[in-house]
């Protein structure tokens, strides 16, 4: 595939990724259609204008990595474009954080889905993201956030680890579910996803604002739901989590990646048919 037609599209497919996610509804402790969850400063339309404001983010950071492979060199232009990224995001934000986690995520992803020239499985996709993002950025800020004050206090493992195991979460539980239920309509396979993410994954919004009894809390709540593929359960499961101040964002950023991922694999399918002519 032609290297700019194919970069445009990886920026469009995490664009409607994140708008997919925040649009999704309902959901525990987040923003969606109904409600902002949790959350006092983010709103529904913020959030869109986030992941719109981030197209050139994305788009930069596949054209960077078209038809390379992870280096040093790479890596580090790579987080260069991520970190002006947040940076337009707290622009159109006013400060506040919507959607770093999925930049890091969504923004790897997509380089993965260049480097390879649009054409591998999930694994392969998840695979060459983590090859990149065990490389070390000299020129990261050594400053702390929520999410590394969790991993370092309770030796959990973050967004950043998640990334550099190559998404063992999405490849094990999310997209397996997503893709199985999706015949059962995409809505319910979705909200059956985002269950299969807060029920596994050590969340470390979740522990910044619960501490391990929330983890527990809504890891086994979302078990008993998934377990049942309760999907109405999710409407009570939001009040409660409004109430606990819980709200699982490391889940949403993945969720998010399970759409993009879909995504990609539908774009591959797309132009295959069109160069075999069929």
């Amino acid at each position: 595939m032609e290297k700019e037609l194919l970069c445009r599209e990886i920026a469009q497919g995490a664009t409607r990724a994140l708008i997919r996610e925040v649009t999704l509804t309902p959901k525990p402790g987040l923003v969606d259609m109904w409600d902002t969850g949790s959350h006092q400063d983010l709103t529904l339309s913020m959030m869109k204008d986030s992941a719109y404001a981030l197209y050139d983010t994305f788009y930069d950071m596949a054209m960077l990595c078209y038809g390379e492979v992870p280096s040093l060199t790479i890596r580090e232009k790579f987080g260069e474009i991520g970190r002006q990224g947040e940076a337009m995001m707290f622009a159109v934000t006013g400060g506040v954080n919507t959607h770093k986690g999925a930049i890091w995520s969504l923004g790897l992803l997509g380089a993965a889905c260049a480097m390879l020239k649009g054409i591998g499985t999930p694994e392969d996709l998840c695979l060459k993201a983590g090859e990149l993002a065990r490389i070390e950025d000299r020129f990261v800020p050594m400053l702390e956030t929520n999410g590394s004050r969790a991993v370092k206090k309770y030796g959990l493992r973050g967004a950043r680890q998640e990334a550099q195991e190559a998404f063992p979460h999405i490849l094990s539980a999310s997209l397996p579910v997503y893709q199985r239920e999706s015949a059962n309509g995409e809505k319910r396979a979705a909200l059956l996803a985002l269950l299969s993410l807060i029920a596994t994954l050590e969340d470390t919004c979740l522990v910044h604002r619960g501490g391990i009894e929330g983890l527990k809390y809504a890891q086994a709540y979302a078990y008993r739901l998934l377990k049942d593929k309760n999907v109405a359960g999710m409407v009570k499961m939001n009040q409660d989590f409004i109430t606990r101040h819980l709200s699982p964002g490391g889940s949403a950023d993945l969720l998010a990646a399970t759409f993009f991922i879909s995504t990609l694999q539908q774009l591959q399918s797309k132009h295959l048919h069109v160069i075999r002519g069929v």
